[in-house]
């Protein structure tokens, strides 16, 4: 258990839940990273990141839902195929070497990824891999409930890459698929290590939750508000490098 939490790493989730909101994310990779640098048992990471997660996309979601960007049958599809590969994921036995360096390295790609610029023209079509979209989503899930994320992180950058839609509604779709993906996710976890496991990770994260249930109503009012932010997307990819990086080095 990681016991008292330290005021120093309830602010880092806050930020962290701020930056990642404001482009549709959860930043339950980057939670379950500085957890296992602060020292919580690997096997519980997913579980507490997995809630965060939650916590965050859940108030996104109802955001963008609200404000009419979300594109619902496309978000639907690839959810509904994703959702039952992320309860697999998390039911799945992995060994803590293996956690880490799976985790650590989703990280660092996942920070290249975020670097790539988003596609900002209107009406340009998109490229014919954007129908395969539902297909590729399975593993996608299987892998975020593998490492105990959302995998709206992965999803993201590939549907800027593909011109899939515009900036908002990939964003969106995200928190969606974040939100379904950590649901089904914490549900193969909880299968896997028992809710008395789930319970006393709880209690001791419970400050983790409120920093990132107030970090994340921030930054998805910044999403609506101000997307694009370039600075922001750029600083979100720096943390989650420097955050994954270390992770790979304590290996």
């Amino acid at each position: 258990m990681i016991g008292a939490v330290p005021v120093l790493l309830a602010l880092t989730f806050l930020v962290t839940a701020l930056l990642y909101a404001s482009v549709g994310f959860g930043g339950g990779s980057t939670y379950a990273a500085l957890l296992a640098i602060s020292g919580l048992d690997y096997r519980l990471l997913p579980m507490v990141a997995l809630a965060c997660n939650i916590v965050v996309v859940a108030g996104g979601t109802l955001r963008f839902g609200r404000s009419g960007v979300t594109p619902w049958r496309g978000a639907i599809l690839m959810t509904a195929i994703a959702a039952p590969a992320a309860l697999i994921g998390g039911l799945t036995p992995i060994g803590q070497a293996n956690f880490m360096t799976l985790l650590g390295a989703s990280l660092v790609l996942t920070a290249v990824t975020m670097f790539i610029p988003l596609h900002e023209e209107q009406g340009e079509e998109p490229h014919r891999i954007a129908r395969y979209m539902p297909v590729i989503a399975a593993p996608l899930g299987y892998l975020a409930g593998l490492v105990g994320i959302g995998g709206g992180i992965f999803l993201a950058p590939l549907l800027h890459l593909i011109r899939w839609d515009n900036p908002r509604a990939i964003a969106a779709t995200a928190s969606f698929f974040i939100l379904v993906n950590s649901l089904f996710g914490l549900a193969g976890q909880l299968l896997k290590q028992g809710p008395g496991a789930f319970g006393g990770a709880l209690g001791a994260a419970l400050p983790l939750l409120i920093a990132v249930a107030i970090g994340g109503q921030i930054g998805s009012l910044m999403a609506l508000k101000l997307l694009p932010k370039r600075w922001i997307r750029w600083l979100t990819a720096a943390l989650v490098f420097v955050v994954g990086a270390r992770l790979l080095a304590g290996i």
